[in-house]
């Protein structure tokens, strides 16, 4: 017996010993200059990212990140979106709107192998911005005669121009509507989808369509998608139930203390309601609101839902939407459900966001808060919690701040708060700053570390045209007094001077589109900030 142990000692030794020298000598040639990888387009439009199997046990992780903005320190060129770990050589990547970028490193028993590969740029997202189609219509995949028409979100498109064609266009591409073929076309279109009417069309042999992005002004952000053929059967039933849009979604990210919902509209109907379940629907896609749902919203000339309650307690949650008609009748039948998870803490967490839009996310007029390359917490070094709310003012912070902190007590809290109070002429700067103090006390009393962050410009135009609101001509004024206040402050992240436009008078567009809430550039900026002041957030 004890010879036996002794040769599978030395058995065991003799081959992790081998193991060791093969990944630290690389004897099996594990060395990345030849490493091939590549990407493949799937029949459904997706792509799949294939690389070269090693000869060797091991395990790969594939980093999906974006270009920083390269404003603040240019050695830092991209930000971690997500990681993932697979045996495989292949991996399918999510509907992302952005221009990604992804690099794969190999792991052995003794850590990594070799080099990290170079960034593979995601081919379906050039530089030149042009809507994908996601839903495709073909000879074997049919469209009935008012198919939803879906494509990858172009980053800060606030609308889509959608142009139904009898034959191809007069060239591709371009930023004008076709002379040739052309059939139909509307600017109504505030989100990635649309469904299309195409009965007063069946008599054309072929149909096609295309979509372009198109900025707060209506003006062209990208040149036309590639035309589509859709292939028709006049037979197929309609689809009478919206479509929850999660499309292009982020994962793997905290699920928001106040809740958002978006959904693709059926076509002319402006009526929906949302609902919100602790427990999936007894009978999927029925026609009947559920007895026991948590919450429900009407909603009336919109495609998106803001939970005004927060939900911190841990669990699985589900929601749902349904059309309606103005004696509240459901037409056609409710959406798919779907779910999300909210995360629990077992433990206090290091840190949490707080405040209002700005922090709860969205930007670009269209985009809600659940379109996560719209916040500025996705882009953070440390994970944090969302406690953000949209609309609050410094004073309805205030209200809510002990109740929502209360429940995970993060050890800091980034507040930004204010903005909402700034274009308003009835509130003081007085007050912002009242505010303001009040919330720092209460933190402190719950031994959590207040950072604040100073208020960024805002554009007074931009948000009238954006919101038909008008902004309080002492903006400036009420922001200096209450940056200098926040500056007076133990700790404290300095936002505003990076935002300005050229005339160090307002909000740069570049950041912002709507004058108020910065876009991904913005909200990428706001985070790489806060990144360098990490050493104010305690352990």
């Amino acid at each position: 017996m004890k010879h036996f142990l002794l040769f599978f000692t030395l058995i065991f030794s003799f081959s992790t010993v081998t193991l060791y020298l093969s990944e630290r000598l690389d004897v099996y040639s594990l060395n990345y200059d030849s490493f091939n990888a590549y990407f493949e387009e799937n029949s459904d439009g997706s792509l799949t990212l294939h690389w070269e199997k090693l000869n060797y046990p091991a395990y790969y992780v594939v980093e999906t990140c974006q270009k920083t903005t390269g404003i603040l320190d240019s050695t830092v060129k991209y930000h971690i979106l997500d990681t993932f770990t697979t045996h495989s050589n292949s991996y399918k990547l999510e509907n992302f709107s952005l221009p990604l970028y992804y690099r794969i490193t190999a792991y052995g028993i003794f850590g990594r192998i070799g080099t990290p590969t170079e960034y593979l740029e995601n081919p379906h997202f050039p530089a030149l911005k042009r809507p994908i189609p996601i839903f495709r219509y073909d000879e074997i995949n049919k469209a009935s005669l008012m198919p939803f028409l879906v494509w990858h979100k172009v980053p800060t498109a606030v609308c889509y121009e959608f142009e139904l064609l009898s034959g191809l266009p007069d060239s591709e591409g371009g930023v004008t509507l076709s002379k040739k073929n052309h059939l139909f076309n509307t600017r109504e279109i505030f989100t990635n989808g649309y469904q299309a009417d195409l009965r007063k069309f069946s008599e054309h042999k072929h149909l096609y369509y295309r979509v372009r992005a198109l900025g707060l002004h209506h003006e062209p952000i990208g040149e036309f998608s590639e035309a589509q053929k859709i292939v028709t059967d006049k037979n197929l039933p309609f689809p009478n139930r919206p479509l929850v849009n999660d499309f292009d979604v982020i994962k793997g990210y905290a699920a928001l203390l106040y809740p958002v919902f978006d959904f693709i509209p059926l076509n002319g109907i402006k009526r929906y309601e949302v609902e919100l379940l602790t427990e999936p629907p007894k009978m999927p896609n029925n026609a009947e609101p559920t007895a026991n749902r948590v919450w429900f919203k009407i909603l009336e000339n919109s495609i998106t839902a803001y939970d005004e309650y927060p939900r911190p307690y841990a669990g699985a949650y589900y929601f749902r939407v349904r059309a309606i008609d103005s004696n509240g009748n459901t037409i056609g039948v409710y959406s798919d459900t779907k779910k999300f998870e909210v995360k629990e803490y077992k433990k206090r967490a290091r840190l949490a966001v707080f405040g209002d839009s700005i922090t709860h996310g969205g930007g670009a007029v269209s985009y809600s808060p659940a379109s996560l390359e719209y916040s500025y917490n996705t882009y953070l070094d440390i994970p944090a919690i969302n406690l953000g709310r949209s609309g609050d003012t410094s004073a309805t912070s205030l209200e809510r701040l002990e109740r929502d902190v209360s429940h995970f007590k993060p050890k800091n809290l980034l507040i930004l708060t204010g903005t909402n109070s700034l274009r308003t002429p009835t509130i003081s700067a007085k007050e912002v700053i009242g505010d303001i103090d009040e919330m720092e006390k209460i933190c402190v009393a719950k031994d959590i570390r207040p950072i604040f962050l100073t208020l960024m410009p805002i554009n007074p135009q931009n948000i009238l045209f954006a919101f038909q609101a008008e902004t309080d001509p002492k903006w400036r004024e009420k922001l200096k007094k209450i940056n200098d206040h926040i500056k007076s402050k133990n700790y404290f992240i300095d936002l505003e001077p990076y935002f300005y436009d050229e005339k160090r008078e307002n909000m740069d567009t570049e950041f912002s589109i709507d004058g108020l809430h910065p876009d991904i550039k913005g909200k990428m900026l706001m985070a790489e900030i806060i990144n360098l002041h990490k050493h104010l957030i305690r352990e």
